[in-house]
């Protein structure tokens, strides 16, 4: 027996199990392996306290050697039984069991023993749970996913977060900030395809395990998009997504670059032949994918851009990025964007968008609806012909129906049956005008004479002669009066001036002059001096006599008077 998967000794178990998931793992299950040793030493020194036959008693006699004439009793010898439980549980609920042990009486033990380990594994604690799976995906060590990118969030922190999906599974990556320079060293946008090398971690407070990236590259698709973005953002910047021109209405000839074997051409000229049959196409035959595809694309363009269509119509059936990546080029782009007419793209399907659809002057989304879009349809324009002459006959018949109503007016109208009604008409009009002009004219006269008269009188009352009249004689009647009114305030006023002047004169200074008297003033002051006081030699005075005045200068003064 294999003794090497564990033990166990009664009274103190000891038990062992080890999985083995090598054995299992690729189909799906888990193995587990249990041995158990059991060791009686104890139970028979129990048995042998009891005076109880101790197991194995029969063994242990013929082993007995007498000493001193007495029989002695020995020990028992430990006795090992082994058992070996194999249970083999596949992931699809089915269990395969195989047992082997060292005599049937113990297989009940063994048994009991391994329904205790299928019923009682170990028992983690959250932590310890995580820290086991941390640990066995740390030992996976440096690992490189591909997968496409999607919900890529750069946090305010610098770190950079985005999901690897395919179609199986998604895992979180985290490329952190002290590495996103050196680990990403491109665009990195929703859809890319890339290769990221780093570790696997565990976030145990939410327990979940993510992708610490150290290294971002595209790969495959993603190359491609990478590329295709750099061109496009180039193109832009050139202005060559501004320019869209208006396509013709009734193109005389349409030039349709595609390739004659590929469906995207059946399906043209079925919408052609259900639009308008025979409607004049050029076809510029080319490659559609593979190598050099791009620049035969772009040849067929400037060839029918010199052939003198009217528009270009550029289709393919759909695909892969791959087997549309021809319209991505450069060459294509440039040839769309220099020709001379306008260029409608009907590339793969509606989701596919390509290069050349950016260029256009038109995208439709399919070849089918690139047909729609520049081959008129001959029922709705006939239609349209129909409703236009049916609206014009309308309008004719309208404005003829009105013509020939204002027509029976005229001819319905007296003057037009008889000239002379016209005549009779004017001349009523114009006796009819003289009467009331006559009868208007003497009644405005009347009136007027009535008011001229009136105005004579109030005039003749009012005449400057007769108010100068009677002015005149309230003047007659009112001078006496004036005059005994002046005379009688006259004399009173010359007596009174009689009166005043004899008593001025009677106080005047000249009649004391006259008596001899002289009045002395300095020369310039008219004041006159009472007193020598205040003159000085050599004042000049000037002396006012009766009739004249004399001019002095001092020589000497006495104020005493003597």
């Amino acid at each position: 027996m294999n003794s090497g998967f564990g033990a166990a000794v009664r009274g103190r178990p000891e038990t062992g199990v080890r999985r083995r998931r090598s054995l299992a793992a690729p189909i799906g299950g888990e193995l587990r392996l249990s041995c158990r040793c059991v060791r009686e030493r104890s139970r028979t020194q129990r048995q042998l306290r009891r005076n109880s036959p101790p197991i194995g008693a029969a063994s242990d006699r013929r082993r007995r050697t007498p000493v001193s004439g007495r029989p002695r009793t020995a020990a028992p010898k430990p006795e090992f039984r082994w058992g070996l439980w194999v249970s083999l549980t596949l992931s699809r609920g089915i269990a395969i069991t195989a047992s082997v042990a060292s005599s049937g009486d113990d297989w009940g033990e063994l048994a009991a023993f391994a329904r205790e380990e299928r019923e009682g594994p170990r028992v983690f604690t959250v932590g310890e749970l995580t820290r086991e799976i941390k640990g066995v995906l740390e030992r996976v060590g440096r690992v490189a996913v591909e997968g496409e990118v999607s919900r890529v969030v750069r946090a305010a922190s610098g770190h950079l977060y985005f999901d690897l999906k395919d179609i199986d599974a998604k895992i979180s990556c985290t490329v952190w900030r002290s590495q996103v320079a050196s680990a990403v060293k491109f665009d990195l946008a929703e859809g890319a395809q890339v290769v990221a090398h780093g570790h696997l971690d565990v976030y145990g407070p939410r327990g979940t395990y993510s992708l610490n990236v150290q290294r971002l590259e595209p790969a495959g698709l993603g190359a491609l998009l990478l590329k295709l973005e750099k061109l496009k953002q180039e193109l832009k910047a050139l202005g060559w997504f501004e320019r869209k021109r208006p396509l013709p209405a009734m193109p005389k000839r349409i030039g349709v670059v595609t390739s004659r074997d590929g469906a995207a051409l059946q399906d043209f000229l079925r919408t052609r032949s259900l639009r308008w049959p025979l409607y004049p196409l050029v076809l510029a035959h080319t490659s559609v994918q593979g190598v050099g595809a791009a620049e035969e694309i772009a040849f067929a363009i400037r060839r029918l851009d010199a052939h003198g269509v009217d528009v270009i119509v550029v289709c393919r059936g759909g695909g892969s990025l791959e087997d549309l990546w021809a319209f991505n080029e450069r060459a294509v782009a440039e040839a769309i964007h220099v020709a001379s007419v306008p260029v409608v793209t009907g590339i793969g399907h509606e989701t596919d968008f390509t290069l050349a659809d950016h260029v256009a002057d038109h995208r439709a989304h399919t070849p089918t609806d690139a047909a729609q879009t520049v081959i008129p349809d001959r029922a709705e324009l006939l239609l349209e012909l129909e409703r236009a002459r049916n609206h014009l006959l309308q309008a004719m018949d309208g404005a003829l129906g009105r013509r020939e109503e204002r027509l029976a007016r005229a001819l319905a109208s007296p003057a037009l049956r008889s000239a002379g009604w016209i005549l009779d008409r004017r001349g009523d009009a114009l006796d009819h005008l003289g009467r009331s002009l006559r009868l208007a004219s003497g009644s405005a006269l009347e009136r007027a004479g009535a008011r001229l008269a009136r105005a004579a009188t109030r005039l003749s009352r009012q005449s400057p002669a007769m108010r100068i009249e009677r002015r005149s004689a309230r003047v007659a009647a009112l001078a006496p009066r004036l005059a005994r009114g002046i005379a009688v305030p006259l004399e009173r006023g010359q007596r009174r001036m009689e009166l005043a002047g004899a008593s001025l004169e009677a106080i005047s200074p000249l009649r004391v002059l006259a008596r001899g008297y002289s009045i002395t003033r300095r020369e310039g002051d008219k004041a006159p001096l009472a007193s020598a006081a205040g003159l000085k030699r050599g004042d000049r005075l000037r002396t006012l006599l009766a009739s004249g005045s004399i001019l002095s200068e001092v020589e000497e003064t006495d104020e005493a008077g003597a």
